[in-house]
């Protein structure tokens, strides 16, 4: 980090200088940044102007690097044309509102870039502008707070902090960002939760305006959008987020906690994860989204009692499984977080056992475990036909087209019916499933699934049955089939 570089003739450092602008009174500006700023020729910005600024030349230039075409994109395009920019003899000099040390994630990257290529680099602090913010907005005190950048947000699909605790978003630099932000909330955030948008005015403190979340866009504010411009988002409630739920869950296998789950082990929980695993599926059948979100709720609340037991005995934590998991799938997804181009869904279960395979070659334990070895034999068995097929057929062992599907299935048929004895019967019979199994495949469809589906249809028309049989005062094993039969396609014309 430089301390004593000399001026250039531009009146910045050689290098990279970061510069914090305060919350826009120009007391809150250091003496050495006031200076540096009156003197320069010119002067980056994200995007947008900032009350502190009046204090550059009138010939000084401010350039967006938002608005520079030469970026490559988000963060790291921003902090690269920056670092680029410090290799000049001049160097180049970069303002954010508030401090550099809190909120502005370029800043944070362009550090780590100039240490690594060993480019000059001075950082002058200021006001961080945080606490006025929040005084603006009438928070009170609070235990945490999250301060994240506007700018990593809009390239995320959900938010990178709780819900649980206030947020302060940084760098809300126009509307479309504003809007973009929004759009990621939405996916924790209630639409109509309320947040403020804050803008830094001169010496005259600054503008709080309230919005509904999904109205932070150009089109629902008259929002005067500039370089320090933020947005508050309070809190939901304290419950709302996953740490909560883990320590929820850490309290009942505490010495204090309840003494039916401190007695759980990994064992005794079995079943009850196989019990929420069903009734989830049996929420999905239904379509009933009331119940599904109940349900994956019990789910995962055995994932988490696992991973707590895990933890206390020291096998893995719950951190283990989400590290896992992240680094997994961006492994096994090149063609989303690589550089690698695949053609359909066909090419990426093809690469998907690539790298599979590749993983059982690095893992000792894994080296010598077949394809298959991976199916669980607890799967029920129509699940369990349907992944191994799945499985052999991404590494070329399938029929070339359907045809032959379709033949194999009339060739199963054939067997069964000309089966010399129940034992020989019994075998057929389980080709013929597991070739009716492939059949399903081949058309996409889920053959667990629709079974089951066909079970409850089943159930609603033979419980109609048995409605109209008690009506009729009779005993259903004295009636014909005929007669059964009759209620049966009445069911069924019921829909």
């Amino acid at each position: 980090m430089m301390n004593d570089q000399p001026k250039t003739e531009a009146g910045v450092y050689g290098g990279i200088a970061l510069v914090g602008l305060g919350s826009g009174n120009l007391t809150d500006l250091a003496a050495e940044a006031r200076q540096l700023l009156a003197e320069a020729d010119e002067v980056w910005v994200r995007q947008g102007r900032h009350p502190a600024l009046r204090v550059l030349s009138k010939d000084c230039a401010v350039r967006s690097l938002l608005s520079d075409p030469q970026i490559g994109g988000g963060i790291p395009g921003a902090a690269a044309r920056l670092v680029e920019l410090g290799r000049r003899p001049e160097g180049v000099t970069y303002a954010v509102p508030g401090s550099p040390l809190l909120g502005d994630a370029v800043c944070r990257v362009v550090a780590t870039l100039a240490d690594e290529k060993e480019i000059p680099l001075k950082i002058l602090s200021c006001v961080s502008g945080v606490e006025q913010a929040l005084e603006a907005v009438g928070a009170g005190p609070a235990a945490s707070l999250a301060l994240v950048d506007a700018l990593e947000i809009a390239g995320l699909h959900v938010p990178s902090f709780v819900p649980g605790v206030p947020a302060l978003i940084s760098g809300v630099t126009s509307a479309s960002i504003a809007s973009r932000v929004s759009e990621v909330m939405m996916t924790l955030y209630p639409a109509q939760h309320e947040v403020v948008l804050i803008t830094p005015m001169d010496e005259s403190g600054w503008l709080p305006q309230s919005a509904c979340l999904k109205d932070v866009s150009a089109a629902e504010t008259s929002h005067a959008f500039n370089l320090g411009t933020m947005l508050f988002i309070p809190p939901l409630a304290q419950d709302a987020g996953f740490e909560s739920f883990q320590e929820i869950v850490a309290h009942l296998r505490a010495p204090d906690g309840c003494p039916w789950d401190r007695e759980q082990t990994h064992q005794t929980l079995r079943q009850h994860l196989l019990e929420e695993t069903y009734e989830a599926l049996e929420a999905l059948d239904a379509n009933d989204m009331t119940d599904l979100c109940e349900e994956l709720g019990d789910l995962l609340l055995q994932v988490v009692l696992h991973a707590q037991i895990a933890g206390e005995s020291g096998n893995f934590t719950m951190v283990d499984i989400l590290q896992g998991i992240n680094r997994k799938l961006v492994y096994r997804h090149p063609h989303v977080f690589g550089s690698l181009d695949v053609e359909d869904v066909d090419g990426v279960l093809r690469n998907w056992e690539a790298l599979k395979s590749a993983e059982r070659q690095k893992d000792e334990r894994k080296k010598k475990k077949g394809l298959l070895d991976g199916v669980p034999t607890t799967f029920p068995a129509l699940a369990q036909a349907e992944e191994i097929q799945g499985r052999v057929a991404r590494v070329g062992f399938d029929w070339p087209d359907i045809s032959g599907v379709w033949e194999k299935l009339y060739e199963e048929i054939a067997e069964v019916r000309s089966a010399p004895d129940e034992q020989a019967r019994a075998a057929e019979l389980g080709d013929l499933l597991f070739s009716v199994v492939n059949l399903a495949r081949w058309y996409n469809v889920e053959p667990e699934s629709v079974l089951r589906a066909t079970n409850l249809r089943f159930r609603t028309r033979f419980a109609h049955i048995e409605k109209r049989v008690r009506r009729q005062g009779l005993d259903m094993s004295s009636m014909t089939l005929e007669q059964l039969d009759e209620y049966w396609e009445e069911a069924k014309r019921e829909g």
